[in-house]
């Protein structure tokens, strides 16, 4: 998670040439940085409603939810998915930011699996995040089954490798701390985010972003009533993979 324009305590400077992978840790996938002043580090790249979709167009928007009494971002609700739940619909002071490898939030409080899912990675000391968490699940049901999730960064896993969890299990508790989270969508190992492959275009944690990854799950989130990320409506990079749907709202009505 890098800083972002409207977030002036949080910047984060560019380093290049310098890669660490520990061992047996998941594979390190984007530059983030926390903190004034900080230079960037190397990183890892859960019932809520459908929420209105626009539809994302070049240069497209969605309307901006309304915010709440601390400061946050409320989430929208809408008419239920059958399968899938607005995972961050317990979080206190939600706010929305960067759209990257995957989605970027602020806040504190619980996620929830998006849907039924079996959790395949969860540690609160993978170093390669700030914070050390790190949880994937792969999707069991649904228009999305087979995808893995992954939720990343200032997160404490609430589960074990291996659980069964439905859109009501709690997976994992946000922290509030200074970097934030991220979630998207992961490789099917679970070890990276999946704008890391070919596939989609093999955009790094540098960047460019908003990858076209990162931007459909976070047209998946806002389907789930989750408040669009703020950069949105900028120019995407990379290639969407086979096999995701592209347009949400039908996908989770059909």
């Amino acid at each position: 998670m890098a800083a972002l324009q409207n977030h002036p305590t949080r910047t984060a400077a560019a380093i290049t040439g310098v890669v660490i992978i520990a061992a047996g840790a998941p594979a390190l996938t984007h530059w983030a940085g926390s903190g004034v002043g900080q230079p960037a580090v190397l990183n890892q790249s859960a019932g809520g409603g459908l929420g209105l979709h626009l539809g994302r167009t070049n240069g497209g928007t969605h309307p901006a939810s309304g915010k709440t009494a601390d400061g946050g971002t409320a989430t929208t609700q809408g008419p239920a998915s059958s399968v899938y739940s607005n995972p961050l619909r317990a979080i206190r002071g939600l706010i929305p930011e960067r759209i990257d490898q995957g989605v970027d939030f602020g806040g504190t409080g619980p996620i929830y699996a998006i849907g039924d899912a079996v959790i395949t990675g969860a540690t609160s000391a993978n170093y390669g995040w700030p914070g050390g968490g790190w949880i994937t699940y792969r999707l069991t049901d649904g228009p999305a089954a087979g995808r893995t999730v992954f939720v990343a960064e200032d997160v404490v896993p609430a589960v074990s490798v291996g659980a069964s969890v439905t859109p009501q299990t709690v997976i994992a508790n946000m922290n509030g701390a200074g970097a934030y989270i991220e979630t998207g969508w992961a490789m099917a190992s679970g070890f990276t985010a999946e704008s890391q492959t070919p596939e989609a275009g093999s955009i790094s944690g540098a960047g460019p972003f908003p990858t076209e990854i990162g931007l459909n799950f976070e047209e998946l989130l806002q389907a789930l009533g989750v408040p669009a990320g703020n950069n949105r409506s900028d120019h995407p990079y990379g290639l969407l993979p086979r096999g995701y749907p592209t347009d949400w709202p039908a996908a989770l009505r059909s």
